[in-house]
């Protein structure tokens, strides 16, 4: 059985109190609920991680890309925050392992603050994935199920 990988990035632990009207009620233990069961269903193991430290989940998509090589990660689902719009080294962590990874974001970016319309993960993700609140994770693990047979 291949592991789904989700990573969230700083900030995302305060999901629930952090602008509900933004991000939801739902807390990141909800989330990992709702991921596990998605990984259910599509016969993934699931590995659900937060940090609110670069560097941390630099070195996660390090060991992401050991994995794939492996063969027993079917990919990560990337929820990396404001790191989103400042993170060359997540990029360069993404291209050089050459994992299957899906860019995720809670809300849509494009419909907020101008910073926010720039990602340095979009152009080393496999998909982007915006706007559908934490029900995006779902579907982010489903796109992994697809891309692992071809859709």
């Amino acid at each position: 059985m291949k592991t789904a990988l989700i990573l969230n990035g700083p900030n995302l632990n305060l999901l629930g109190t952090r602008e509900p009207a933004v991000y939801g009620a739902q807390t990141l233990a909800d989330v990992e609920v709702l991921c596990a069961q998605a990984c259910a269903t599509h016969g993934f193991a699931l590995d659900f991680r937060q940090s609110n430290h670069e560097g941390q989940l630099v070195d996660w998509l390090h060991e992401a890309g050991r994995l794939q090589t492996a063969g027993t990660l079917a990919g990560v689902v990337l929820n990396a925050g404001a790191y989103t719009h400042t993170s060359v080294a997540l990029h360069d962590a993404i291209k050089g392992t050459g994992i299957t990874l899906v860019e995720l974001h809670i809300s849509n970016v494009f419909a907020r603050e101008d910073f926010r319309h720039h990602s340095f993960i979009s152009a080393a993700a496999r998909s982007v994935m915006c706007g559908f609140g934490v029900a995006g994770y779902a579907l982010a693990i489903a796109g992994l199920a697809g891309m692992q047979t071809g859709f």
